[in-house]
């Protein structure tokens, strides 16, 4: 079996992003040489998540608001008390959850016809980083 470990780097200019990383994860899957495995994507970051769905404006704008009514930004986090101001990307990067393992199948991702891989970051700004695993044969 072969493993096959590298990096993605974010910094988004925006507090909350998604960003569509398909072609870089299946870069990083070329790279290594996997026929047939499986790729692990997992944010590093407790403010951030990965997540598989379609590359669609409208869908990822819903996406956006879906998170905002179930984890909106408010004050009286009791995370606040620690200085910081960034609770509601906690919560939000729990519902995305962070990290997915994407099928490998003849060295191509083996997704359904839609499916895409994204980076969610909930605490932008600043520098984040995503571990792309391949595994396999």
């Amino acid at each position: 079996m072969k493993f096959h470990t590298e990096y993605l780097h974010f910094e988004t200019k925006k507090h909350r992003a998604y960003v569509h990383i398909t072609p870089q994860v299946e870069k990083i899957l070329e790279r290594s040489g996997v026929r047939d495995g499986m790729i692990l994507v997992s944010a590093m970051h407790i403010t951030a998540g990965i997540y598989v769905n379609d590359d669609e404006e409208g869908l990822i704008h819903d996406i956006d608001e879906w998170l905002e009514k179930l984890a909106p930004f408010k004050e009286t986090y009791q995370h606040h008390r620690t200085g910081e101001d960034n609770g509601d990307s906690h919560l939000k990067a729990l519902l995305i959850h962070h990290e997915v393992i994407l099928p490998v199948t003849n060295g191509k991702l083996d997704f359904g016809t839609w499916q895409r891989v994204f980076y969610a970051e909930f605490d932008g700004q600043r520098k984040k980083r995503v571990i792309v695993k391949v595994m396999g044969e």
